[in-house]
């Protein structure tokens, strides 16, 4: 049995996508340095997740997922060493949950990272992000309502703070696992060294960084125009539209690489408000009083101005180049019969 398991729980648009490419991509130095990253690819250990959680999506259970966590347990129970599940829905899991986890993953000793960034970047990200995943929540709204929920909450505002409430899913965590099993990293802001945040989650989980090949594509954020019509195309598909299909053609083809790849031609979503900075400061103070094990600096999770467009002033015209662009994307490469 592993003597011990890392378990990284997000949260949500904190450098997790980077963290998994580059334990997924070096397996064999992980192998070297006395690591597994369990399962075939890093989709074994969503499945994982997904079943020991027991979520669905639209009620359903998600193909493959019935006894994917025993599968993760049994590889993991075959191993000498540590090894590492980074999967960003363990953050937010309710308390009796979390002591499951914990609790299925015995006699191994669990250690918890929790990455964490900066409200000011995770609000457009995690729009883009609703985008992604069929929603049409315009921007406007979207801010509206996570600015101040009130009783009548929306649904996705309610996603977006229990993915974001840091403090909250830290208490959680540190009280089941011990505050000397969790540690808080924080990324750093827009400029630092890419490999900084690399170099961070290694110092905690007891890895030497250097070895690592890190050169992976990005997973880079859509421009305004693209956001947009992204929005547009999700609002105007019926009711029902099946999740496969979506995913293959709009999410993981259309949003993933072909908007993607215009990033760099578009402008990026500008975004600078008071009450992040306000919310952020609260959130420096309650973690601060935690007295957490951090990684990086508190300091990190201060918002610094966005620069980039309000979505609700993208011109017409810009947004007409975009779809066309999509169009073109999809016709190329649409499979050739």
């Amino acid at each position: 049995m592993a003597h011990t398991v890392v378990l990284h729980i997000g949260a949500m648009k904190s450098g997790t996508s980077y963290i998994q490419r580059n334990l997924g991509a070096n397996r064999e130095v992980l192998a070297e340095q006395g690591f597994l990253f369990p399962g075939k690819g890093w989709r074994q250990q969503v499945l994982g997740v997904l079943d020991v959680l027991g979520q669905t999506r639209d009620g359903e259970v998600v193909p493959g997922s019935p006894g994917a966590w025993q599968r993760l347990t049994d590889e993991i129970a075959a191993f000498d060493g540590t090894a590492v599940i980074s999967m960003e829905f363990l953050g937010p899991t309710p308390v009796p949950d979390i002591e499951r986890v914990v609790a299925s993953l015995a006699p191994a000793e669990v250690k918890v990272v929790m990455t964490v960034r900066d409200l000011g970047r995770n609000i457009p990200a995690m729009w883009q992000e609703g985008l992604k995943n069929g929603t049409s929540w315009g921007w406007t709204e979207y801010l509206r309502d996570i600015e101040s929920p009130g009783d009548e909450e929306s649904v996705h505002a309610k996603k977006f703070w229990r993915h974001m409430n840091f403090p909250f899913i830290a208490r959680k965590w540190a009280r089941i696992v011990g505050q000397d099993s969790f540690t808080l990293v924080t990324v750093p802001h827009p400029g630092a060294d890419p490999r900084l945040l690399w170099e961070r989650f290694c110092s905690v989980v007891g890895l030497d960084p250097g070895p690592f090949d890190t050169s992976g594509k990005s997973n880079a954020s859509l421009g305004a125009p693209s956001a947009l019509v992204l929005r547009a195309l999700n609002e105007s598909l019926p009711e029902g539209f099946p999740l496969a299909r979506y995913q293959k053609v709009v999410k993981h083809s259309l949003a993933k690489k072909g908007m993607t790849d215009r990033s760099e031609l578009e402008q990026p979503i500008g975004f600078e408000d008071d009450w992040v900075t306000r919310r952020s400061a609260k959130h420096i103070e309650k973690l601060t009083k935690l007295g957490l094990t951090v990684v990086g600096d508190l300091e990190e999770l201060r918002p610094v101005p966005q620069k980039g467009v309000d979505p609700a002033k993208v011109p017409v015209e810009d947004q007409l180049e975009a779809a066309v662009a999509a169009l073109s994307y999809l016709v190329r490469m649409w499979p050739t019969p």
